[in-house]
């Protein structure tokens, strides 16, 4: 049976295409968020890192009322970091939104999410972003958009995809090009109505067992302070009431009963409390303090076991320490390790791509897997921001075993630089063990590659290449697959430091002396200590100075004895730059103040010592 008052749909775009926008204009549209002057464009990223990097970091989920029908939107990351958000809030949809710039055309993360999207048997509507942007070219955009469905085995019902026109930032959409920009031509007001029309006629409504046991799969987790940890999921059969018996399933097949102390349903952005929900709604259930994504909520009286989702293993890992710097603790609220596991622990309830593991180093420090640099930076940064202090080592690829051979993870990336600089992309990337898979340069201006690379070498790539292209690359990459391991150059990355070699305060006199060995990372009057990075060498090998120098005075006085100190202005260290730069040997101290890189061991003597 199917519940035609209701759709379930999922959006779906690269980084930056602006699905975020569009569903700002839906929501506005119908009404279902207040439009007032304190109202916040990207109303669904809520989280601060989201709207200071402009991406979507955790999936959401809002509803809104079109003619009587019910439309759940879920809110993907476009992030192939994020990609445990997206596989899981998939099952939740009938069908996506697969929303594709008009310039760009689909990107490597666009085909990331569809391609679980196509698996899942979902129907997709496709819907050209930015028709109105500078070198827009929509009729392209539609081929090269069907050959990816083409490429990802799509059926020849998901073929027959319908599409409908788009400028998501005035608010306008069309199933007719030219009668769209005629409405963006002449500023009429905004209107998406025919992107509501083409969801309720061609996504399918949720097929339904009303009859049977209730059932649902926990696919999303919330807390809420006064009802506790709430389990969301897409009822599949049945329904529920508040305060009835419900059982518990995790994934081993063993149950537990309670009994169902919340329901939640969205109603726009905000959840509004109910007293029952049936099969083909989306819903938040309370009553278990220690339910987990993956397990399955049903009858007691005749369990049903739904199958777990299932998420693609890290291929990143990380050790993540209490801060032993001599400057520990002054900063930060957070600084033991009891703190730090338990906000580790709690992060995996809600971050199911996450592993986190004693580490070999001791018990103070704990190895965290992710996928990828930026998913572990994320979760690094709002730890931060909640007012914890760590250090985090170099980040490392995760190695399997098959069938007695080594393997190791390979990502493909794409690559659009200005025609001038593509010597310099192209010998970088075959020094990092990149396999070149696809190279178009039609209008000899800007170069399009695609590379098939170890995720080794991609460590440390991004800055290098913004550094020799003066900021011009875009770099895309996506998890391919594991492959035997690669023979490639492992000292790319290598790379000399300046090190302070006392503890005190940086001062212009000293740094005078060291900014003439490299790039310094610090300015004057900044409190530094023994085995403090202070800069980036111009030589691959370290180099210890003292930035706390001062000039000794004489009482013999002359004009023209003291020439005028100029500073280069240092380089700014943030955390997405600390990461990529700091080798084997060094760390970076994250406090909720500073960002320092330092060496593993402080002394000069005892690293001696050690290389010994």
């Amino acid at each position: 049976m199917k519940r035609d008052n209701i759709r379930n749909i999922a959006i779906i775009a690269h980084v930056d295409h602006g699905k975020t926008t569009l569903v700002d204009a839906m929501l506005k549209q119908t009404q279902t968020v207040k439009v007032n002057d304190d109202t916040k464009d990207l109303i669904m990223d809520s989280m601060d890192l989201e709207r200071e990097r402009g991406i979507t970091i955790r999936a959401k989920n809002a509803s809104l009322i079109y003619n009587g029908t019910k439309i759940n939107i879920v809110d993907t990351p476009g992030h192939a970091d994020f990609g445990g958000e997206v596989e899981r809030t998939l099952r939740m949809a009938d069908g996506v939104l697969l929303l594709v710039d008009a310039k760009e055309g689909p990107m490597p993360q666009t085909k990331f999410v569809l391609k679980k999207a196509l698996e899942l048997g979902l129907k997709a509507i496709v819907v050209i972003n930015k028709v109105d942007k500078d070198g827009a070219a929509p009729d392209a955009t539609v081929d090269k958009t069907f050959d990816l469905f083409v490429s990802l085995n799509a059926s020849h019902e998901q073929l027959d995809f319908p599409i409908i026109y788009a400028s998501g930032f005035k608010g306008l959409a069309d199933t007719d090009l030219d009668s769209l920009k005629t409405k963006i031509a002449s500023g009429a007001e905004p209107d998406v109505a025919p992107l509501f029309d083409a969801i309720i006629k061609f996504i399918p409504a949720p097929d339904v067992k009303p009859e049977d046991p209730f059932a649902m799969l926990v696919l999303a987790l919330k807390y809420d302070n006064y009802k506790g940890k709430l389990g969301i999921g897409k009822i599949v059969s049945g329904g529920v009431k508040k305060a009835q018996n419900i059982a518990r399933i995790n994934p081993a097949g063993q149950a537990t009963v309670g009994k169902a102390t919340a329901l939640q349903m969205y109603e726009g952005l905000a959840p509004i409390d109910v007293e029952e929900a049936t099969a083909g709604d989306i819903v938040a259930v309370g009553g278990f303090d220690d339910i987990s994504i993956g397990e399955t909520l049903t009858d007691p009286t005749s369990p049903i076991h739904l199958e777990p989702v299932e998420i693609e293993p890290p291929t990143i890992k990380m050790t993540f320490g209490v801060n032993t710097s001599p400057f520990a603790g002054k900063e930060g609220k957070f600084v033991t390790s009891r703190n730090l596991r338990d906000r580790l622990y709690k992060e995996l309830e809600v971050n199911v791509a996450l592993k986190v593991e004693p580490s070999e180093e001791g018990a103070e420090s704990f190895l965290v897997s992710g996928r990828g640099e930026l998913h572990l930076g994320v979760l690094i940064e709002t730890m931060r921001r909640e007012g914890f202090e760590l250090q985090v080592s170099q980040p490392q690829v995760i190695y399997h075993e098959k069938d007695g051979q080594k393997m190791e993870p390979y990502e493909m990336v794409t690559i659009d630089v200005p025609s001038e600089y593509q010597g310099a992309v192209i010998e970088n990337l075959g020094r990092r063990g990149g396999e070149l898979l696809h190279m178009d340069s039609s209008n000899n201006t800007e170069l399009h590659a695609e590379y098939l690379i170890p995720t080794r070498g991609l460590i440390g790539l991004k800055n290098l290449l913004l550094t020799q292209t003066r900021g011009t690359v875009i770099l895309n990459n996506l998890f391919d697959s594991y492959k035997p391991v690669h023979e490639i150059d492992t000292h790319v990355n290598d790379h000399g430091s300046l090190i302070s070699s006392e503890t005190g305060v940086s001062n212009a006199y000293g740094l005078n002396n060291a900014q003439e060995r490299g790039i310094l990372f610090i300015g004057p009057a900044v409190e530094v200590y023994e085995g403090m990075v202070v800069g980036k060498n111009a030589l691959n090998s370290d180099i210890e100075l003292n930035v706390c120098k001062t000039k000794k005075l004489t009482n013999i006085r002359s004009s023209g004895t003291d020439e005028a100190i100029i500073l280069t202005p240092p380089r700014p260290v943030e955390l997405d730059f600390a990461l990529e730069y700091i080798g084997p040997d060094e760390l970076v101290e994250v406090t909720p103040q500073s960002i320092r890189i330092r060496k593993k061991i402080l002394s000069a003597t005892e690293r001696k010592r050690a290389a010994r």
